[in-house]
């Protein structure tokens, strides 16, 4: 493991453990306690320059991730995905910068293969054979792609009603599929006991610690791109709240190496139906008293009853002065076109949540009008074909036949002579 790893803490109770005391969480806490994984950050001051780093994938920062060993690293090119200056955006909500940090570019869609990435070196490392997950289509897809570049296997548990367009992922990458009548809770459960009924590695988010070191990767080329400087704002739309707390750990790494100044101020964003850390954010609960939630979205990779990273993800936003944002489907499916036709960007409607919180937190005065913005995009649009047609179901094209006098027709009407 990384010379430079030095214990768990739990982000619950604080307690710490040896890195061979424990495989998941607190077991003090229970699931609540998700684990933080620690380093000697000025042993790391010493030995690591960022003009240092080699190569453009996630492994770029092995010297900061506990598997640095390049033997464990799937070949499958997970990573330096591109950011994006969204000028057009920044102008239309009158906002200084917006960057849009793109990982639906990584190689199955999501920035879930960050993640399993790292999960499947750890595995590597440990050399197992078998790989689990509970997901709503995107980070099942992750690992069952990572899992067929290095010939692992893979069983997930998905709720039967994810979009067909992840399921035919899993099907296709050759993973071993369980189709689950209820939530993506109940797929959560039902992988759990398989865990420990088979011996088989967790993948499970935010209560297998190598899930937030992967995700935090992003954090890291967000400010190497921006030349090694936070943005002011980083939104990010939450289901299980993992995501919001690999950036915060990404920011937080690199601030105690001394290589961005500041901390930006994270944003998390959740749909309307499935709302449980804007709840607790607005009314102060502890991650440990949360209850359980809907889970009634359109925006499926969004949707979780009892966020497994919750002590994580309400710490991230209350120790950076951020805020939690909700906000409706109808508000999630207006923003899937909203950003495309801005950007350019094609995202499915977790990842337009993000973009919907944005302009909630504008109208709300939570980012001022000259602070830099970046949001996560976090899946493609391709992911959910079905959300994007019904985004766009009032739109249409022009039937013309095969009569230029009508294709003038229209472009006359349009306005576009």
């Amino acid at each position: 493991m990384n010379p430079y790893l030095t214990h768990y803490r739990c982000a619950l109770c604080g307690r710490t453990y040896a890195l061979d005391a424990v495989m998941y969480t607190c077991p003090h806490c229970g699931a609540v306690g998700t684990l933080d994984m620690c380093y000697d950050y000025a042993a790391l001051r010493r030995a690591v320059a960022p003009d240092a780093l080699e190569g453009f994938s996630l492994w770029r920062y092995a010297p900061l991730l506990p598997v640095s060993a390049p033997e464990h690293f799937p070949p499958l090119h997970v990573g330096w995905t591109p950011l994006i200056g969204a000028t057009r955006l920044a102008a239309a909500l009158k906002l200084r910068e917006v960057w849009l940090k793109d990982d639906s570019r990584n190689p199955t869609g999501s920035l879930k293969d960050r993640a399993s990435a790292m999960v499947v070196a750890r595995a590597r490392q440990l050399d197992v054979s078998v790989i689990t997950t509970a997901s709503t289509g995107n980070a099942a897809a992750a690992l069952a792609g990572v899992c067929a570049s290095v010939g692992m296997r893979a069983v997930i548990f998905v709720p039967a009603k994810a979009p067909p367009a992840k399921i035919a992922q899993l099907l296709v990458y050759g993973a071993t599929v369980l189709l689950v009548d209820g939530t993506y809770d109940d797929a959560y459960a039902l992988s759990l006991q398989a865990s420990a009924e088979y011996g088989w590695y967790c993948r499970n988010t935010g209560m297998n610690p190598y899930t937030t070191e992967g995700k935090k990767t992003a954090a890291f080329e967000l400010c190497e791109q921006l030349a090694w400087r936070a943005p002011d704002v980083l939104i990010v739309s939450v289901g299980d709240g993992n995501i919001l707390a690999g950036q915060h750990k990404g920011f937080y790494d690199l601030h105690q190496l001394g290589w961005i100044e500041r901390m930006p101020r994270l944003i998390g964003v959740q749909a309307a139906g499935s709302d449980v850390l804007v709840r607790a954010w607005e009314d102060g609960t502890s991650a440990d008293a949360v209850q359980r939630g809907g889970t009634q979205t359109i925006a499926d990779s969004i949707s979780a009853g009892l966020p497994s990273d919750r002590a994580k993800a309400l710490r991230a936003v209350r120790e950076t002065g951020g805020a939690f944002v909700r906000v409706t489907d109808a508000e999630i499916l207006a923003a899937i076109p909203a950003l495309a036709r801005l950007s350019g960007v094609f995202a499915e409607p977790a990842c337009a949540a993000a973009y919907a919180g944005l302009l909630k937190a504008v109208e709300r005065g939570l980012i001022g009008s000259d602070e830099s913005v970046a949001l996560l995009i976090t899946g493609s649009g391709l992911k959910d074909i079905g959300g994007a047609m019904q985004s766009v179901a009032e739109a249409g094209g022009y039937p013309v036949g095969r009569d230029f006098a009508a294709v003038h027709e229209v472009v006359r009407r349009l306005g576009l002579l």
